[in-house]
């Protein structure tokens, strides 16, 4: 147990826990968003793969353990790299955000 709290402890990792918290917020968001969207005809699902989920319960939980998976992955990489973790955690943000900002517009304007 106490190799786990000091993988995840590393000095200096607050403002990654920060990002990666964020990272997974915006993807649980997306979801949510995209569902409502959906479902009330303002929008249709982009990724092919991810359309036939839609509705069902499996494509918030694949929307939940995918954005898990790669918070882990990200953090994995920030034990031996952080800059490039922080990098690539940035973008994946900023990206979703941009996402999320877009659903939500729909939401309100339409």
């Amino acid at each position: 147990m106490e190799k786990i709290k000091a993988y995840f402890n590393r000095p200096g990792s607050k403002k990654m826990k920060y990002l990666l918290t964020f990272l997974i917020t915006f993807v649980i968001l997306d979801g949510v968003l995209t569902e409502y969207l959906i479902a009330t005809g303002r929008a249709w699902e982009a990724n092919g793969f991810l359309a036939p989920l839609v509705g069902s319960v499996g494509f918030m939980l694949l929307k939940v353990a995918g954005a898990l998976f790669c918070a882990l992955v990200l953090w994995d990489i920030y034990t031996r790299h952080q800059k490039l973790a922080t990098f690539a955690a940035w973008i994946a943000a900023v990206g979703y955000g941009i996402i999320v900002v877009w659903n939500a517009g729909l939401c309100v304007f339409c």
